[in-house]
């Protein structure tokens, strides 16, 4: 496993890199633009310098004024020791030269030129003028390890500055981290205080503090799963306990035996329905998917539903009716558990005469809604978000939980979301719908 990397060290690394670089091309521009400033000098050195010696030849008239053109140069180069000049006639006769001879060096700079003769015009003099730039190479070079030095020194300042600065700017993380590790499944569901956080961690703050609540809500449903499950199995356990203990208390015949036993086959059977619930919502929470198969009519298979319902609804004076039609690719069966679930809770709380609507129609997303509506008590609004959930009940003192344990409608959940579609649910005006979406595959209208 590799180990993680230090942001700070990362951070400060990288500006080191970055500020050498950039303070590294600013160097380089301020040594071309020297160099080039010094070039251009030492240029218009040469020039003028070509030029005071031009003046200086043009001044003398005949070949005996050459001893004072010697000596008005001698005047000339005195504290020029860089300059070197070397003048001659015609058949390469010299007239002059400085006392130290032109080196052979890279930082020469030489200029030859001819100058018309004084006492000859049909003949020229041939000059030679060399410049010595060594001090200004020596400068250029002196220049570019300051310029290097100085680069690699603002680097490392830079560098140091930015790891101080990213301990700082981390400083909150850590405040955020310590906040973390604080929290315990007692107070999960204490957001974590983002005030000194910087802007760029808001949203993740924000997002975590949403996950805190998702964890609370799902841990404090756990908590009410776990207490509303020893609850539903404590009662038929009790029930089993005592019926077989005072069966066992005393001789009895065997038609009261079989009373008992026939007693309590029918709380084992709940109990397993109860278990077989749970394994199946269980198994939606793993993810596993709907096997989808072709079906031509949802109409249809309500109305297979409805006919499995006939007994409770005669009793319950309500008729139903299948509104719309759909086909495609489903689990026809555990659509139809869901479809039961709806019409048996419907059918609890229907208003006797009423009818109860099951309806099949196209959603906004390409997929069908199924849903069952019946007129009755309307559902209060701080219900509605948990109708869902296990073990859930809108009526505290538990009607029906002789023969129905709160999972009808997380099952039916649960069915909506093996089909890739999500459950809703709407109580107003006396009507109370219940339904689920599902995405459709070679959906037919």
């Amino acid at each position: 496993m590799r180990n993680p990397r230090s942001l700070g060290r990362w951070l400060s690394w990288w500006l080191a890199v970055q500020t050498f670089i950039g303070l590294g091309l600013v160097c380089i521009i301020v040594y071309g633009a020297t160099s080039l400033n010094f070039s251009a000098k030492q240029t218009e050195e040469l020039r003028h310098k070509q030029e005071v010696i031009r003046h200086l030849v043009r001044e003398i008239a005949t070949q005996e004024d050459v001893p004072s053109l010697r000596h008005k140069l001698d005047d000339f180069f005195v504290g020029h020791t860089d300059l070197r000049l070397r003048l001659t006639g015609s058949a390469d006769t010299l007239i002059y030269t400085t006392t130290t001879a032109p080196e052979t060096r890279a930082d020469l700079r030489r200029v030859e030129f001819e100058i018309p003769s004084p006492w000859r015009p049909e003949t020229v003099l041939h000059a030679e003028l060399t410049l010595d730039g060594s001090s200004d190479a020596r400068l250029l070079k002196q220049l570019a390890w300051t310029l290097f030095a100085s680069a690699l020194a603002g680097a490392v300042v830079v560098s140091a500055g930015g790891a101080w600065l990213v301990r700082r700017a981390l400083l909150p993380v850590r405040d955020l981290a310590r906040q973390a590790a604080a929290l315990s499944p007692e107070n999960v569901g204490q957001p974590l205080d983002g005030s000194a956080q910087a802007q760029e961690l808001q949203p993740l703050v924000v997002q975590f503090n949403a996950l805190l609540v998702r964890l609370d809500n799902a841990y404090r449903q756990l908590e009410g799963f776990n207490a509303d499950v020893a609850h539903e199995l404590r009662t038929p356990l009790a029930t089993l306990i005592g019926e077989t203990e005072l069966a066992l208390s005393r001789e009895r015949g065997i038609p009261e035996l079989r009373d008992v036993l026939g007693s309590n086959l029918e709380d084992l059977h709940r109990l397993a329905g109860l278990i077989n619930d749970m394994l199946f919502l269980s198994k939606a929470d793993r993810g596993e998917r709907a096997r989808r198969s072709p079906v031509d009519s949802l109409a249809g298979l309500a109305a297979e539903v409805v006919e499995f319902h006939e007994a409770a609804l005669q009793e319950a004076d309500v008729s139903v009716r299948v509104r719309g039609d759909g086909g495609g690719a489903f689990d026809a069966a555990l659509l139809r558990r869901a479809l039961s679930n709806l019409l048996a809770n419907a059918t609890r709380f229907a208003e006797r005469g009423s009818v109860i609507d099951i309806d099949i129609e196209p959603d906004a997303f390409g997929g069908i809604r199924l849903s069952v509506s019946n007129d009755g008590p309307v559902i209060p609004a701080e219900h509605l978000p948990r109708l869902f959930d296990r073990f859930y009940r809108v009526d505290r003192a538990r009607e029906h939980g002789d023969t129905h344990h709160g999972l009808g409608l997380a099952i039916v959940a649960a069915i909506a979301r093996m089909h890739g579609g999500t459950p809703f649910v709407r109580s107003t005006g006396g009507t109370t719908t219940v339904g689920f979406s599902i995405s459709v595959a070679c959906a037919r209208p």
